[in-house]
């Protein structure tokens, strides 16, 4: 059972407003450190859709990120978050829709990855990506410097197989079987003219681009290229990924770490009852709750080892 973690004293860490400038524009970032360095830092790469640098969205108020921040800082590891781009404060940094790519993120994060290597506060850089971060992460840490990796809550399959298993429960059969044919469509890197209304929001034209480009990576072949060492944690009470997606990376990268933290959700929440969806789902609406400690275990391992 998941003990409540207890936040750090506020002069344990010094907060400040971090810039990334882009060609597209300036990304913004918390950096949290240490009152002493040099330490190691981590890079927090937010999941999927408009999150921000303390892990919430219009549908999410978890404050999971801004969280993990507080508990690094209480382990004295320092830590960057960042809006992403056309997120929060860096809104203005977002291109057209149509012209944004998944290698996009992949290089904002390897931009950040470059920046703190630069800085002589700290003595060790590990990635932390969540969710659709993780895949975004384990590319970025071959492109950018890097000392370990943390997946949390990353899928170990293309994203096309995972959209079709989000899907299929949610659809009714006839409709399903158009979003099954769109996907395959976009898996082959061709855009669709013709989307049903209600499948709009998902496969609208503009979007379609980020989608091909996201479908190419398969993160089970991207995890067996990264150089550092690699973690693995996995929450047996996420809806979102399952446990078969950290085998399968782990599968695909034997020598990493893999941590199944039992009860644990998808936003990094301890859920008491895991055959309850609204034990699951509160960890996603109340920031108030602490994120699972075994998670915050697994990322302090890494960065301090």
């Amino acid at each position: 059972m998941a003990t409540t973690l207890a936040l750090p004293p506020a002069a344990s860490a010094r907060s400040s407003e971090l810039r990334l400038v882009t060609t597209t524009g300036v990304i913004h970032g918390t950096l949290d450190v240490p009152s002493r360095t040099p330490v190691p830092v981590v890079l927090i790469i937010p999941g999927s859709g408009p999150t921000d640098r303390n892990g919430n969205s219009s549908q999410v108020r978890a404050n999971a990120y801004e969280l993990l921040a507080a508990a690094l800082a209480a382990n004295s590891i320092a830590s960057v978050r960042y809006d992403k781009r056309g997120v929060g404060a860096s809104a203005a940094a977002m291109a057209a829709e149509r012209d944004l790519r998944f290698e996009t993120y992949v290089n904002d994060a390897a931009a950040w990855l470059r920046r703190l290597r630069s800085d002589g506060r700290f003595s060790r850089i590990v990635v932390a990506g969540h969710s659709e971060g993780s895949l975004v992460g384990m590319i970025a840490v071959q492109r950018g410097p890097a000392d370990g990796f943390v997946s949390l809550e990353g899928a170990g399959r293309p994203a096309a197989a995972v959209l079709r298993e989000q899907l299929k429960p949610k659809l009714p059969p006839a409709l399903y079987a158009q979003a099954d044919g769109i996907i395959a469509q976009l898996d082959q890197g061709h855009a669709v003219a013709h989307v049903p209304a209600e499948l709009v929001p998902l496969f609208r034209p503009s979007v379609q681009p980020y989608l091909i480009s996201w479908f190419r990576f398969d993160p089970a072949v991207e995890i067996a290229k990264v150089g550092p060492p690699v973690t693995i944690v996995q929450g047996t009470a996420d809806v979102q990924v399952s446990v078969a997606d950290a085998e399968a990376l782990a599968r695909a990268r034997p020598s990493a770490r893999l941590v199944i933290v039992g009860g644990m959700n998808h936003v990094l929440k301890y859920a008491p009852d895991t055959t309850s969806q609204a034990a699951i789902l509160r960890g996603y609406e109340d920031p108030s709750l602490p994120i699972d400690p075994r998670a915050v275990d697994a990322v302090v391992s890494l960065a301090r080892p």
